[in-house]
């Protein structure tokens, strides 16, 4: 079963029922996610953050992940060009 991140109107929704006190259970089956995935919104809500928190702190550790870029050094970005450049014969 594949994972999908929780879209910012499924946020709104979980802290509007979070905020009239319906029980994870049911919004898990209301929003069809996983009780655990409710929890984790609902222990962040109750720490006195916001959806729109949330969400901010999901788009700063999405910018972690991922491939690192690597960069070679400037003397062998050099010595590169110049093989390039005299061609594969040499």
């Amino acid at each position: 079963m594949t994972y999908t991140h929780l879209t910012t109107d499924e946020l709104v929704m979980i802290e509007s029922y979070y905020h009239q006190s319906i029980p994870v259970m049911k919004i898990s089956k209301l929003l069809n996610r996983s009780r655990q995935t409710i929890y984790n919104v609902t222990n962040f809500l109750r720490q006195g953050h916001t959806a729109l928190d949330y969400y901010k702190q999901y788009k700063e550790n999405k910018k972690r992940c991922g491939r690192r870029v690597i960069t070679s050094p400037e003397e062998q970005q050099v010595y590169i060009k110049e093989k390039v450049a005299e061609g594969l014969d040499a």
